[in-house]
Formats: C-alpha cells, sequence, structure tokens
C-alpha cells in the first residue's frame, strides 16, 4: 500500500504547507479536499488547481482522492429537492477537480438518516434516505464512467447503511466499475470490525482511510493515534491481503494535537509503516 495524509490532518498550515510537510514526514500522497472557498473551493478555477498539482507533483507527492465536508449540509437525501440537487452538482464539481488534479478518485458521504453531532440535523426516514441516495448515485455514475474516476462512499456515522452487507448491496445496485466503498477503518470500531467489512466488500472497495477508535472512549473522543486503538490491524492487513487490496491508505488524523501540531503527521507516518509493513 502506498501512504497518504488527510488535508483534514494539518493545523495552522496553508494548503503548499501542508503538501510540503506531508512529503518531509515520509508519505506519498496526500488527500485534499472540495471546500466551500479557497484554492481547492467551489469557484477553484482549472488554472488553480493545475498549479497544484504540478506543485505537489514537483516535490513528489501525489493526489489520490479528493474528499469533502460539503454533503453534510448538502446531503443527497435531504427533504429539501434544491439542497439535494445542489449536492448533486458539488458532486459534479469534485469530479472534475479529481480528473484536473490527476486524483484516482473521490469521496462522497451518502446522505443521513441523522448525524449527532451535527445539532438540529434534521433526520429522514432510513428507506426514504435510501432511495434518495441510490437516485443521486445512478445519476453521477455517468459522469465518473466519462471521467474515469472513482466515487467511494463512505462509510461514516450517519446512521445509514450501517452494515456491510448493505453497503454491499447499494453498491451491486448502482452497478457500475467506477462506484465502490470508501472504506474508513477506524470509523467502523464503534459498531463493528473493520476486517469482517474489508472480507465482505471485497472488490468493492476503492479506497481506504486508516482511523483508530478506542471503544470505551466513545463519541468522538473515541478517536485516537493509530495504533493506540481498538483496530485489530494484523487482522486488517490479513483482510485487505485476501481481497487483493494494495492501493492507497490514507489517514485521516481527526482530531489533530492541542501543542505541536505538526507532530502527529510525524507519528501517523511512523505508525503507518508498521502497519503496512
Amino acid at each position: 500500500m502506498k501512504k497518504a495524509i488527510s488535508i483534514w490532518s494539518f493545523t495552522g498550515k496553508t494548503l503548499k504547507e501542508s503538501i510540503a510537510l506531508a512529503k518531509e514526514a515520509g508519505f506519498h500522497g496526500i488527500e485534499l479536499s472540495l471546500d466551500e472557498t479557497g484554492p481547492t473551493g467551489l469557484d477553484a478555477t482549472p488554472e488553480g488547481l493545475t498549479g497544484i498539482r504540478a506543485y505537489a507533483e514537483g516535490l513528489g507527492i501525489a493526489i489520490p482522492s479528493v474528499a469533502s465536508g460539503l454533503y453534510w449540509s448538502n446531503p443527497f437525501t435531504s427533504d429539501d429537492e434544491t439542497i439535494r440537487e445542489k449536492g448533486i452538482k458539488i458532486a459534479e464539481k469534485q469530479l472534475q477537480m479529481a480528473k484536473t488534479l490527476g486524483a484516482k478518485g473521490i469521496l462522497i458521504v451518502p446522505g443521513a438518516v441523522g448525524v449527532s453531532f451535527i445539532p438540529g440535523f434534521t433526520t429522514v426516514d432510513y428507506d426514504v434516505a435510501y432511495d434518495r441516495a441510490l437516485a443521486a448515485f445512478m445519476r453521477l455514475k455517468s459522469k465518473a464512467e466519462e471521467l474515469q474516476i472513482h466515487i467511494g462512499i463512505e462509510n461514516v456515522w450517519n446512521q445509514f447503511l450501517l452494515s456491510p452487507l448493505e453497503m454491499r448491496d447499494f453498491i451491486d445496485k448502482i452497478d457500475s466499475p467506477y462506484v465502490g466503498a470508501y472504506f474508513d477503518v477506524g470509523n467502523v470500531v464503534a459498531s463493528g470490525y473493520p476486517e469482517q467489512w474489508i472480507k465482505i466488500l471485497g472488490k468493492r472497495i476503492a479506497m481506504v482511510h486508516f482511523k483508530d477508535y478506542k471503544r470505551d472512549a466513545g463519541g468522538l473522543h473515541g478517536f485516537v493515534d493509530l495504533l493506540a486503538g481498538d483496530v485489530n490491524w494484523p487482522a486488517v492487513m490479513s483482510a485487505f491481503k485476501a481481497i487483493g487490496y494494495d492501493g492507497w491508505a490514507t489517514a485521516e488524523m481527526i482530531p489533530p494535537y492541542t501543542h505541536h501540531a505538526d507532530q502527529i503527521i510525524f507519528n501517523t507516518c511512523a505508525s503507518m509503516k508498521r502497519i503496512i509493513g
């Protein structure tokens, strides 16, 4: 596997500073994010994105994927059709951004039935959320196929697609070689076992996030440094080997350190070297 780190793991750094720090720490790639504004914002130009790609390539850093936090406020599952349509437009922009940056794929939060960590989030009936999310990916798959950019559906704390069997069947209904899972190892631990998810999802896994989680801590406080939580990393790596996954592993370290925040980048790269072997 090749080691990458999420742009969300950096604190107080510009985009270029983050890319340079990823290189210094020993990473092979960095996952960027489609944001509301900024150098990789909704109004980013192809020229600006090409410049970012050139800067990263000049340092020997790849941009394997593009995430986005914009789906929490613009979910495909919203009761508001205007919001659902904005979510589709965001995904189309994200696909094109990934193409320009030379990325392999994008991360999409498929919507939500409920979100406990967002105050006031409006819940949606599960069956309604399912139908709306499926309809959105049916629309987006042709664009992904045209651009040859993989859409990775993330397993995330959204009270939706809660089991590997359901995620597997949801992806199979979409029926596209360019729509699969963006499997987050740490997100599973509160309610399941990542090695089982890997076995069941199999070749449907397009991209991977590395996080660790301590069940006893609970909630968002349970996310800890790699190797400090309850992830059975030997079992996880054996499962990846069994399904033949040898793509990017991107660390998403949230929350960052309160002091000397850069240190989390170096610690994470060292832990990934031990995990991957």
